[in-house]
């Protein structure tokens, strides 16, 4: 038998030894990098939902390769799901050694088109722009969107720009095209019966004209300059239904830009990446392969 006294030393010197564990505190979230220091274009005021930034998430550097992520969470264009749209995203990828960049845009009803899509496309001007000091390479910067991200993802990748040579602002001198698409359950289409109405409400207005409707309908502005796609997407989603990925992927496959497409049998609108499903739960392993066959991601070795 132990004396009490050594008991007693035995078991401050356990809580001793133990406390480190019990004293671990979360990360704490990077800050908010603005993309227009100075304010940006039709900023209505000066709080954080008129200063659209990116939360810049880097990987260790024994992980790191030399692909960078913007990542737009969903919310129908009028919040953001930062976290299993945003935070745990940036997780993933910076755990496969891939950077990523959580764009903050502007919402509506405050803010319509096009704010968005500037924040969209300054952020991927703002990661080429810095690719050095991120160590990526600036020919390998995609956009990941969920949802309504999606539907931003999607606009960034079908109307994009090569950048303007005689901008005084550096960063407006280089392309905003995303160099790959990843598109989750996102919303594509702005004209059918299977628009998700909330996102276009707040994108757009209660009466948008059609031929803005048909403007920002992704799939009818692919072309083979459109960058490649992988899309994941379940068909028990009622909210964003899976014809959205489908005429966006046929739209990809007409004009000969390469694509891939996973659509689910059983799930929800908005899962993330879904770790809690044993069989939904698959799909980033199938983006993992995707992202490794497109030399995006270094081979399992």
């Amino acid at each position: 038998m132990i004396p009490i006294i050594r008991r007693t030393q035995l078991v401050l010197f356990m809580a001793v030894v133990a406390a480190p564990a019990f004293a671990q505190t979360p990360k704490p979230e990077p800050e908010w990098t603005l993309l227009w220091p100075g304010g940006a274009p039709g900023a209505l005021g000066d709080s954080a939902g008129d200063r659209p930034a990116v939360r810049i998430c880097l990987p260790s550097d024994e992980r790191k390769v030399d692909t960078g992520v913007v990542v737009c969470p969903g919310g129908s264009y009028g919040t953001l799901a930062l976290d299993h749209e945003g935070r745990q995203i940036a997780e993933w990828l910076n755990e496969r050694g891939m950077a990523a960049f959580i764009l903050r845009y502007r919402l509506g009803p405050r803010y319509r088109h096009p704010a968005p899509l500037q924040d969209a496309q300054r952020a991927l001007r703002y990661v080429r722009h810095h690719a050095g000091s991120f160590g990526i390479s600036a020919q390998k910067i995609g956009i990941w969107g969920f949802s309504a991200g999606g539907h931003l993802a999607s606009t960034a990748g079908t109307h994009f720009d090569g950048g303007d040579a005689q901008a005084a602002d550096p960063i407006d001198r280089v392309s905003s095209r995303p160099d790959f698409m990843i598109l989750a359950y996102p919303v594509i289409s702005l004209d059918t019966g299977y628009t998700h109405g909330g996102s276009r409400n707040n994108l757009l207005g209660p009466d948008p004209a059609p031929e803005l409707l048909e403007y920002l309908s992704n799939d009818k502005q692919v072309t083979g300059d459109t960058p490649p796609a992988f899309l994941f997407h379940t068909d028990e989603d009622e909210a964003v239904p899976a014809e959205n990925s489908v005429v966006f992927y046929l739209a990809l496959r007409k004009a000969k830009v390469p694509a891939e497409i996973h659509i689910f049998r059983r799930g929800n609108h908005g899962v993330g990446l879904a770790p809690g499903d044993s069989i939904l739960s698959i799909w980033p392993l199938l983006l993992q392969a995707w992202l490794r066959t497109n030399g995006l991601l270094a081979a399992q070795p």
